[in-house]
């Protein structure tokens, strides 16, 4: 049988033994390269005259494009990096100039600081105009009918000139459409979302038509505030007349003794222009702060002093209670 082996090729022996030389040599470069660069200049360029005598001399300014272009896209993502850098820290600031200009009414003049946040508690009958309100107040131009009555307290907020501005919601908790333990519930519900205490009740009473009939309804609302929420409620409640139409005018309602001397009549449609619902709001809030500013401070029921209370009873014993587990230093 003949050997089908085949005969070594000179030609392949030649080009392996080529290949091998040029990756020699350009390790050799690439090292000498890297080595020269921690030697000072006198001992650096004896070495770049022995690599142009032995043909290297090309291979070294290849070696040296090469890092140089590697150095380059190292410097380009550094400072595409500190650029992402700015962006991500910058991106608060822009967050809160976008809700700045979305959810708040800047007056001339008014300084970007922070302020005091506001509370607000939102009551009336039912249908009787306190979604409307409180959607004036959040800045909402477009109404959607509720589906059907509130049935418990709800927390919405909004950004206002600089100031957090919390509008809570409630149901009938003064009317009789729910049975005396829902309405003491979310009465008491409500001040929990409002915590630590509202600056503010909004009484909302549905214009009649009639002159007494207003005075009954209205001081009839505010009475059973009074008798929901405290008798220090007094001085914080701001009745709000809802006129759904173009009614002639109603006089201000007599209040005889009562704590509160003035009230809010608004007309909220459905066709109202932003303009007149950005006015609607500057006078609830003109209103809001004079109340504020007269109590100096908001309103605290006994339910937040009892839960204060609980919390700082309560921080006491879980502070013993982990101090004793953890190891004492001598």
């Amino acid at each position: 049988m003949e050997c089908q082996c085949e005969k070594d090729n000179p030609e392949d022996a030649a080009g392996g033994w080529w290949n091998m030389q040029m990756g020699t040599f350009t390790v050799v470069g690439y090292l000498l390269y890297r080595f020269s660069q921690t030697l000072p200049a006198l001992i650096r360029w004896p070495i770049r005259i022995f690599c142009s005598l032995t043909g290297v001399s090309a291979l070294w300014s290849w070696v040296s494009h090469l890092v140089g272009t590697l150095r380059g896209i190292q410097g380009l993502c550094k400072w595409l990096s500190r650029i992402w850098r700015f962006i991500g820290s910058s991106s608060s600031k822009f967050k809160w100039l976008i809700a700045v200009i979305l959810g708040s009414e800047m007056e001339p003049g008014s300084s970007g600081a922070c302020k005091p946040g506001l509370r607000l508690i939102i009551l009336g009958p039912t249908w009787g105009g306190r979604t409307s309100l409180a959607d004036v107040l959040l800045g909402k131009s477009k109404k959607h009918a509720p589906t059907g009555p509130l049935m418990e307290s709800t927390r919405r907020s909004t950004v206002m000139d600089s100031r957090e501005v919390v509008v809570v919601e409630t149901p009938d908790v003064l009317g009789t459409s729910l049975v005396p333990e829902i309405r003491a519930r979310e009465a008491l519900r409500s001040l929990q979302l409002c915590g630590p205490g509202p600056h503010a009740f909004l009484l909302v009473v549905q214009a009649s038509g009639s002159k007494p009939g207003v005075d009954h309804d209205i001081i009839h609302a505010i009475l059973t505030t009074i008798n929901t929420f405290g008798a220090e409620t007094a001085g914080f409640i701001i009745p709000v007349l809802i006129q759904p139409d173009h009614r002639d005018e109603l006089p201000n309602p007599d209040y005889n003794d009562m704590a509160v001397r003035k009230f809010l009549r608004l007309r909220i449609e459905e066709n109202t222009i932003p303009k007149e619902l950005k006015k609607i709001r500057r006078q609830v809030m003109e209103f809001v702060m004079e109340v504020k500013s007269q109590k100096e401070g908001h309103f605290v029921h006994e339910l937040q002093k009892r839960e204060e209370s609980i919390r700082e009873e309560l921080l006491h014993d879980m502070t013993s209670a982990l101090a004793e587990k953890l190891p004492h230093v001598y």
